[in-house]
């Protein structure tokens, strides 16, 4: 049974997302500061998956999510952060720090725990039956180390930066609609907010470098690799 650990200093919302997660089977823990998750983090073992406010006294989740991908052994565990509506910046500001999805307040419960069970359903990738090795030009991805090179110097992406560079690769040269992309590698239906994906894909570019020049936008469409 996942592990989900959440740092929310509003115990009312706390409590709520503890109940939602553990009436969905899932197995919790909550925390009212983002230092508090941190230091379990340190000494204990890690969750499936990390819920963090971003307004939260002390060290906000934005600079918690920092610590973490600071740390080798955490790169790639999923964390969801959870945004004061209407807050862009901190949603782009998560994104590049490396979070790997978003919830707006105020949320509905059945809207967490599909986002939590697709992120964690993602957060098994890549399985046994991907090919090992996948190139385009100057990038390549090697699945068993789960590592990406551009001109062989190493890119470090979070998970779903990597999956959404994984599904480009393997059908590189097409045309994949926003839909599609979404569906793909977020496996649920975003209702609107698929503004994550430009974000993911900004993000993605910005790490990628010289490289970036491969991701072509197609207007009204969607995105590609090459031509």
């Amino acid at each position: 049974m996942p592990n989900i650990w959440i740092a929310e200093d509003d115990e009312d919302i706390r409590e709520i997302v503890l109940y939602a997660l553990r009436t969905a089977n899932y197995e919790t823990r909550g925390f009212d500061s983002g230092n508090d998750l941190l230091t379990a983090l340190q000494t204990e073992s890690p969750p499936a998956l990390i819920i963090l406010d971003i307004k939260m006294p002390g060290d906000d989740g934005l600079e918690i999510l920092k610590k973490i991908r600071e740390g080798v052994n955490f790169r790639n565990l999923p964390v969801m952060m959870l945004t004061a509506k209407g807050s862009e910046y901190d949603k782009v500001k998560g994104l590049d720090l490396g979070a790997d999805d978003y919830l707006t307040k105020p949320f509905g419960v059945m809207e967490l725990i599909s986002r939590t069970k697709a992120l964690l359903r993602r957060s098994n990738f890549p399985s046994s039956t991907q090919q090992d090795e996948l190139t385009y030009k100057n990038i390549s991805m090697n699945n068993t180390r789960r590592a990406v090179t551009v001109n062989d110097e190493t890119v470090t992406l979070t998970f779903k930066e990597y999956e959404l560079l994984h599904y480009m690769l393997i059908n590189k040269g097409i045309v994949l609609s926003r839909d599609k992309i979404i569906e793909t590698v977020w496996g649920y239906d975003y209702e609107g907010e698929s503004r994550t994906l430009d974000m993911h894909i900004k993000s993605l570019r910005k790490k990628l470098g010289p490289a970036s020049e491969h991701i072509k936008t197609t207007r009204n469409v969607g995105y590609s690799l090459g031509e």
